[in-house]
């Protein structure tokens, strides 16, 4: 059977794959490590790739694991990278994000999240039953800080302009954290938000074993 390796974006762990069917591949996650002080994300990219054993192979990113997928397909060569709910370059950036990073706001003001902010927070990510808002908020308690303030701040300031040559995007139009209008998708997904890979997981899924 082949692999798919599986990059979480942030706000999420290897439970997002989950509701994912794939005929005839299993699915690895790759973890996320604790940065290194002042690490980049072409370093971190670098210590990440060392979890991968096979030559020439399939990723699926997440969100910010898709922004990863792409940094560490400019390490080795791949066969495919498939994106859902995320962004291929800087330029699909939100403006928004744009400005806070240049801004530094980040910096400015604590990433930590406050229980309060949850449903606000759950209502921006398209998140639509209980075991979804359970699962992100074991998450947000369990994530290291160190990691969270990194993974925002690189975020916030992707500089990348390059893109594999065999990429698939996978992007719902209700999308409130990466806006369809900025961004250039292979697939699109009606009504998908940016959770859309547990709560339409068939229809992702059934887009999946298509394009492999």
């Amino acid at each position: 059977m082949k692999t798919i390796y599986c990059i979480s974006g942030l706000g999420a762990d290897e439970r997002a794959f989950s509701r994912l069917k794939i005929n005839g591949y299993k699915l690895v996650n790759l973890p996320w490590l604790l940065p290194i002080v002042n690490e980049t994300i072409e370093q971190y990219a670098k210590r990440m790739s060392e979890g991968i054993t096979d030559e020439n192979p399939v990723f699926m990113g997440l969100s910010f694991g898709g922004m990863m997928s792409i940094e560490i397909a400019k390490l080795l060569p791949v066969d495919k990278i498939i994106l859902i709910s995320s962004i291929k370059s800087a330029s699909e950036l939100p403006f928004w994000m744009k400005g806070a990073g240049r801004l530094r706001l980040n910096k400015l003001f604590s990433m930590q999240s406050y229980k309060i902010l949850e449903p606000i927070q759950n209502r921006f990510l398209g998140i639509t039953d209980a075991e979804e808002v359970e699962m992100v908020r074991k998450y947000r308690k369990n994530a290291p800080v160190v990691y969270t303030n990194w993974a925002i701040n690189e975020v916030l300031n992707w500089n990348n302009n390059w893109q594999p040559p065999v990429l698939f995007h996978i992007h719902g139009d209700n999308d409130k954290m990466f806006p369809i209008k900025r961004v250039s998708p292979t697939h699109i997904v009606k009504g998908g938000g940016h959770f859309m890979i547990m709560n339409k997981a068939a229809e992702i899924s059934s887009l999946i074993n298509e394009i492999i």
